[in-house]
């Protein structure tokens, strides 16, 4: 067995009409998306027996698809039946990874775009922990997230996070977890994994959705549920030294859900009461829910 493949957790993948088990084979050299980068997915979660706003993946990963000149071939409720015949397959105890994808085999004029007809999909399941909420650092990086004149921001596409995963790597060369990458005019837009709150007097604060990054369905439900309990999370242009000088940090995603960042450059922060509220406030949610 390889590194590679002992690092693989339990996987289930749905692809032309069934299930395998593993990482499965799919993509050749010829793929439009080998060499051409034309993917999009989706990330949604199932822990302790609930998997929230599936629905709400699924119809976003068939807009993602439109938005890159794919051609959607399965429907949301498709996808959501799918998702929870394959969540059977695992033994119920590791938090599962739902990540639905759609890609071009061919390209069209001259190869560059994709052939809308040639779209394929699939249905990957994997058991993936989710990150303790003890917290973690970031501090600023050098690198920017691009605008829709220049990247497709408005699809959660593959070619977007080699930009992500730079931002986190130089990071981490520097001691740190994560990083807050800025737009292009130098305005804080989100980590380099995930979307960004600060509180500052009571109020909670977080990027405008100016369409350089995605405003994510975690973001959305955290700001509605903190809101309903009497927090209105304003949406503005924050800088970094709002940042650097908030009373709490904290972060939303789909991967962890709502998870405290506890130190931005030099300055050390405690885990704040707005993001643990926030947090109890999404799982007693995601809870109150119908699972499967």
């Amino acid at each position: 067995m390889t590194l590679a493949t002992a690092a693989q957790t339990t996987t289930w993948t749905y692809v032309d009409g069934d299930w395998h088990e593993g990482n499965v084979a799919i993509i050749g050299p010829r793929s439009h998306a080998m060499w051409l980068g034309s993917t999009v997915f989706d990330g949604a979660r199932w822990f302790e027996g609930v998997a929230p706003d599936l629905d709400l993946h699924a119809r976003r990963v068939n807009a993602s698809a439109v938005a890159l000149g794919l051609a959607p071939t399965m429907s949301p409720e498709e996808i959501v039946g799918l998702t929870w015949d394959g969540l059977k397959k695992f033994d119920g105890k590791t938090a599962v990874y739902i990540r639905p994808m759609y890609w071009a085999e061919h390209g069209g004029y001259m190869g560059v775009p994709a052939d809308p007809d040639s779209t394929r999909f699939c249905l990957c399941l994997y058991e993936a922990p989710m990150i303790a909420p003890s917290g973690f650092s970031v501090t600023v990086s050098p690198f920017r997230r691009p605008t829709i004149e220049t990247m497709p921001t408005n699809a959660k596409a593959g070619c977007l996070y080699p930009n992500n995963g730079r931002a986190i790597m130089e990071a981490k060369g520097r001691g740190f977890d994560n990083a807050l990458v800025l737009d292009m005019l130098g305005n804080v837009a989100e980590t380099g994994s995930s979307n960004i709150f600060l509180v500052k007097d009571g109020h909670v604060l977080t990027p405008a959705a100016n369409g350089t990054f995605l405003s994510g369905i975690t973001r959305a439900r955290t700001m509605a549920l903190l809101g309903d309990y009497g927090f209105r999370a304003i949406e503005k242009t924050l800088t970094v030294r709002d940042f650097l000088e908030a009373d709490e940090i904290f972060s939303t995603g789909n991967h962890s859900k709502v998870v405290p960042i506890t130190r931005i450059e030099n300055r050390d922060l405690q885990p704040g009461p707005v993001a643990k509220k926030a947090r109890e406030l999404y799982w007693e949610w995601a809870h109150s829910t119908s699972a499967g």
